[in-house]
């Protein structure tokens, strides 16, 4: 029975490696599906053990394909899809923040679609950009040749302004941008960007395509169909999660309520995952179409994460370790498993080796591809490389939510700028995978060497070109207009979200020209007072004689060229009051 087992393994592996090695024999470029979800932690699929959530089609799609077992990616989202684009880490792309004006990649960067576009392919995007909104940040102005997407970080928050006013039910029936232009669509988000990912492949099936479904679920707000919700509504999600004997899976009745919503709309992707993979058969190009799945970060709420530390925003592995399956033309059974050490930087140049790509030589490229383990290959020094995470607000903190993980071993920073080795934590990932048990007093040189190396990385990084120069979005080309600023790419106090008596700017280059300015407010103006609008050298002021509702327009506002600081502000009632959002349309 043994020999036959060793015999049954052995003819998989061979399989595997013989699908794996057709593939990248053919002389057709194969079809690539990255599809990630945004906020859905290791522990929110049937296959990674959790009891209660129903997620049938991954579970299958999973045992199918190649599985990284220990693969990173950010804490938070919009750095992990800028090193997912790129290669590169977060900080090396001007990418800092979630928002704040942080989260605009800068426009230089080289991605994953223009590097596949160069190499013959066609390019959509569906779903969640939050790499910058307008030009030249947007999918359009990366490589993309067809998006339906939403703005910012997430739909109803401030900086998507079109789904923001529709309050809980802002992930029905949205406006959405569809090649940079807004249009109304029905339904239920993912299903929609589902639809319109099926759609931009039923007529791109011919020549190879790029496409990457980027879900906003199951990020908050937490709305789902109720068809869903009902799968769920009587489930306690706190049972079943103490086998692990992990101090951390105690859930409050708000956590309970979240994780049936969460656990609804991952239902919901999985399903619209089942109907993306059914159509590439009923079209027949599921034998040259690698699939991708994972996900961007750690849960956001408590919930069954497999007893790992940690949420999304932290350093620990409960908030950067997530699942990522890789389904190669015609999957294997049983699939398979590589263990070592992988992360969102080693995606871009993975793919370009399966699509015979070119690989930017221009600049770092932090990743490495892990093709070469799919076909039963070693990576040179791959278990002895560094992963770096950090993420603070702004810029990064010394030492604050950071950490440097080598071969076994993790130092985290939680603590002053001017610690020394002995102040971090410091964990041997082999021995004690939860984190627990922090080992710098008895491993004192391997949290120096560590930190040493932590030191170097983060004055490098904090160095990057594209982080200390502004990405400016431009005002008054014809590339976009009119061009509309929103609260996510709004900079100046850190508060900038919902609030109104705050101060808020945003970085732009100005073309010469006459305006139409737009001011949109979250409320209306009830007092009278004055609008006023600063730029680097010029103010423009006027008062208001009458109570205005939540919208003032300036007509034939000259501006003349500047890279400035927009500053726009509504003061009264001892008030300054920031816009939602401010449109400027050149009309001259």
């Amino acid at each position: 029975m043994q020999h036959t087992f060793k015999y049954f393994l052995t003819f998989l592996l061979a399989l595997f490696f013989f699908c794996s090695a057709a593939l990248a024999q053919s002389t057709k470029s194969p079809n690539i599906i990255l599809i990630i979800t945004d906020d859905q932690g290791y522990g929110d699929l049937g296959f990674t053990g959790n009891p209660h959530v129903q997620t049938p089609v991954l579970d299958a799609m999973a045992r199918e394909s190649v599985r990284l077992n220990q693969f990173y990616v950010s804490p938070v989202c919009a750095p992990t899809r800028s090193s997912l684009m790129t290669g590169r880490y977060s900080l090396r792309t001007g990418m800092r923040d979630t928002y704040n004006g942080g989260a605009i990649m800068a426009t230089e960067e080289i991605t994953l679609a223009e590097m596949l576009k160069d190499a013959g392919y066609r390019t959509g995007i569906f779903g969640k950009w939050h790499l910058g909104d307008n030009y030249p940040f947007r999918p359009s102005d990366q490589g993309f040749d067809e998006s339906v997407i939403h703005l910012a970080g997430g739909m109803g928050q401030p900086g998507d302004f079109t789904t923001f006013f529709q309050g809980d039910r802002s992930y029905f029936d949205p406006v959405l941008w569809n090649n940079n232009e807004q249009k109304s669509y029905g339904g239920y988000c993912s299903d929609i960007f589902t639809d319109e990912a099926i759609q931009f492949i039923e007529t791109q099936k011919e020549q190879p395509f790029f496409c990457y479904l980027s879900f906003n679920a199951p990020h908050t707000p937490l709305q789902v169909p109720d068809e869903y919700y009902e799968r769920y509504r009587d489930i306690d999600p706190a049972l079943g999660l103490d086998n692990s004997g992990i101090p951390f899976a105690e859930m409050s009745e708000k956590d309970k309520e979240d994780a049936r919503k969460v656990y609804a709309m991952v239902s919901n992707i999985d399903d619209n995952v089942g109907k993306l993979m059914k159509r590439l058969e009923e079209l027949q190009i599921d034998d040259n179409t690698v699939v991708i799945f994972m996900t961007d970060n750690g849960p956001q709420q408590r919930r069954y994460n497999a007893g790992m530390r940690g949420l999304k925003g932290t350093v620990f592995r409960g908030g950067v370790r997530v699942p990522f399956f890789m389904k190669l033309p015609g999957g294997s059974p049983g699939g398979l498993d590589i263990d070592q050490t992988l992360a969102h930087i080693d995606v871009l140049p993975t793919l370009a080796e399966i699509c015979r790509a070119k690989v930017p030589t221009d600049r770092v490229i932090d990743g490495r591809s892990f093709w070469p383990l799919v076909q039963g290959k070693s990576v040179d020094d791959l278990d002895n490389r560094s992963l770096f995470f950090y993420w603070t607000r702004k810029y990064p903190e010394r030492y604050t939510n950071i950490a440097l993980q080598k071969g076994d071993y993790k130092l985290v920073g939680n603590t002053g700028f001017d610690a020394g080795p002995s102040d971090f934590d410091l964990y041997d990932m082999t021995a004690d995978e939860f984190e627990l048990t922090n080992i710098v007093k008895d491993k004192p040189q391997v949290a120096k060497s560590l930190k040493k190396e932590l030191d170097e990385l983060l004055l490098e990084l904090s160095q990057s070109p594209n982080l200390l120069k502004d990405q400016r979005i431009v005002i008054g080309s014809p590339e976009e207009n009119p061009v509309f600023l929103n609260r996510n790419d709004a900079g100046g106090e850190r508060g900038v979200w919902t609030q109104e008596d705050i101060f808020g700017l945003w970085k732009v280059a100005i073309e010469a020209g006459t305006y139409t300015v737009r001011f949109k407010f979250i409320n209306p103006l009830s007092a009278q007072g004055t609008m006023t609008l600063e730029t680097n050298g010029s103010i423009w002021q006027r008062k208001t004689s009458v109570p205005v509702e939540d919208m003032i327009v300036w007509e034939n506002v000259q501006l003349p060229a500047s890279e400035s600081d927009l500053i726009p502000y509504f003061t009264g009632e001892g008030k300054r009051v920031f816009p939602l959002w401010v449109s400027l349309e050149r009309i001259d």
